[in-house]
């Protein structure tokens, strides 16, 4: 039997589509094309210090936010990559005010893309973990171009989602539906190995991670949990849970899919709808999550219920182990 170490990307997405006999080779296609988007950034990741390429351009994305010199490489190259593997039709980027036709797009053309090409761009210039995030999506509209209705079907929708972590390794994780599985780039060779087959995630977990230094602007269900987490009780004896921070997404909902626990960033006082991007963060990862048996809310509802109305929409998130996002609820409520 081969080891799961030496079944390559491309092995294993051929070996995926051969279980269903109506397979088009498009998720082959789209995959590949995402992947070696990947490999570009994380060359460039590895070698950010050494190409100038730290460091921001002095710019602003729509966001408002400082555009990093590796963000702004980062969106040409996905852009670039994926977008003339003619596939896509059209891509929504965080770093673009706008929707992105293709430049291989064409009427042909059956999926389109919404991505964040560097997440925890804070973090570049620290040598610390950050990442890819993207969620596919079949179009919806006819014609040459698309429209912004090809992004507001609602997570549950994608087709294909995962993320990329730039770290001591470079691992891409996605789930078609079918589970979830992580491959870590071997440099070597130029290729992704399957190093985490079936990922599950923890039912509960003994960590939370989020910012506090935003608690005094939090609801007081939200701090109710938290206080909740940190405090000993005999009746549980997971109390008090450990904190773990990162401030990359990528990076703290990778550990917590493989530790267990919950990631939470909810809304406040100053972001009144949330911060985080709901087409190419919590989307996907909310995908990811419940694929691997966990749990993703913003509070209220599932993330994957959310239909998007703008394609830089924000909405607060909790994803994590099932019962610990489901032990949030009851304070919430």
């Amino acid at each position: 039997m081969q080891h799961a170490a030496f079944v390559t990307l491309p092995e294993f997405i051929r070996a995926e589509e051969r279980k269903h006999t109506n397979a088009t080779g498009d998720l082959s296609s789209i995959l590949s094309s995402i992947a070696l988007g990947t490999k570009v950034v994380s060359r460039a990741v590895a070698q950010a210090g050494l190409a100038s390429m730290l460091g921001a351009t002095g710019g602003r994305n729509i966001q408002g936010e400082e555009v990093q010199k590796l963000d702004e490489f980062a969106d040409l190259a996905f852009t670039s990559v994926v977008g003339r593997s003619g596939n896509f039709l059209s891509i929504v980027s965080e770093e673009q005010d706008s929707l992105v036709t293709a430049i291989e797009g064409s009427a042909s053309s059956s999926y389109v893309i919404a991505f964040d090409p560097v997440d925890g761009s804070s973090n570049i210039d620290c040598n610390v973990a950050i990442g890819t995030i993207f969620g596919v999506y079949r179009r919806l509209s006819e014609g040459p171009t698309g429209d912004h209705t090809d992004f507001f079907q609602g997570g549950r929708k994608q087709v294909a989602a995962g993320y990329t972590v730039y770290g001591s390794s470079t691992m891409f994780v996605f789930s078609t539906g079918n589970g979830v599985n992580g491959f870590t780039l071997d440099s070597t060779i130029g290729e992704y190995l399957l190093t985490h087959p079936n990922l599950r995630m923890p039912l509960k977990g003994k960590t939370y991670s989020c910012n506090e230094g935003n608690y005094s602007r939090w609801s007081a269900g939200v701090k109710a949990f938290i206080d909740y987490l940190k405090a000993e009780s005999p009746k549980d004896p997971s109390l008090p849970h450990g904190a773990r921070y990162v401030g990359s997404l990528v990076a703290d909902f990778h550990r917590t899919l493989l530790k267990g626990g919950i990631f939470l960033y909810p809304a406040d006082n100053k972001n009144k709808s949330g911060k985080l991007r709901l087409l190419y963060e919590c989307a996907p990862l909310a995908f990811l999550a419940e694929q691997a048996g966990g749990s993703a809310t913003d509070g209220e509802c599932p993330i994957l219920d959310l239909v998007a109305t703008d394609i830089h929409q924000r909405v607060p998130l909790f994803i994590g182990s099932a019962d610990n996002v489901a032990l949030l609820g009851e304070f919430l409520r």
